[in-house]
């Protein structure tokens, strides 16, 4: 008499476990690792996708009148079919680097996807992506100075916060002197404050400035 109920009791627990089997799969197929048996490969390797990266980038105006360097990281998504994928920066400085960056990266060309058991899978990356001011040779140029006066001459509005407070370009001047030291930049953000904004501009920037300054 127990037979009916125990096939009964038999098929649930098959069809259960094939649900739970391709919700599995389906888990599988949609998440993004860190780190996979064969991780996916850019074309020619990850010295052309820098090479790639170095050739296709254009030094944002802004970062280029300050003087501007370093890096920015770029957190993006190797999908299933070799597409990059969910481009986003996670540590920026600003002036327009960050958009760049996001911009060069998002028209890589594709890779070779990432295996894990077997399967094609979404695989996440996190890379430093450097902004240096070059010569046409194509030398390095480390900056010395960032002048007050060039500042002033650009087409460009820019404002300082320097230890705590917000100040004019007239009055970071009284503070820093007729120029300063790039590298003691810590962010450049778009400024809309209306004390502060420069009309006859075309945009206004903030220049964020280390605690050290």
């Amino acid at each position: 008499m127990n037979k009916p109920k125990t096939l009964i009791a038999l098929i649930i627990c098959m069809a259960f476990a094939l649900g739970v089997r391709a919700q599995d799969t389906a888990k599988t197929q949609s998440r993004i690792f860190a780190a996979v048996e064969n991780e996916p490969v850019f074309p020619g390797g990850i010295p052309a996708f820098y090479k790639y990266i170095t050739t296709s980038l254009k030094y944002p105006q802004v970062a280029r009148i300050l003087g501007l360097t370093g890096k920015v990281y770029i957190s993006f998504v190797i999908d299933k079919d070799g597409s990059v994928t969910d481009v986003r920066p996670v540590r920026c400085m600003g002036a327009g680097c960050e958009s760049e960056a996001v911009r060069v990266v998002s028209m890589s060309p594709k890779w070779s996807p990432g295996i894990q058991k077997g399967r094609k899978v979404r695989v996440q990356y996190t890379m430093p992506i450097s902004f240096d001011l070059k010569t046409e040779s194509g030398d390095k140029i480390v900056p010395d100075k960032t002048s007050m006066k060039d500042l002033r001459k650009s087409e460009y509005g820019f404002v300082f916060f320097i230890k705590g407070q917000t100040h004019s370009l007239d009055d970071a001047q009284k503070i820093l002197g007729k120029s300063f030291d790039p590298t003691t930049i810590l962010t450049v953000e778009n400024f809309d404050d209306p004390k502060y904004v420069v009309p006859e501009k075309k945009e206004t920037y903030l220049v964020v400035m280390k605690n050290e300054q």
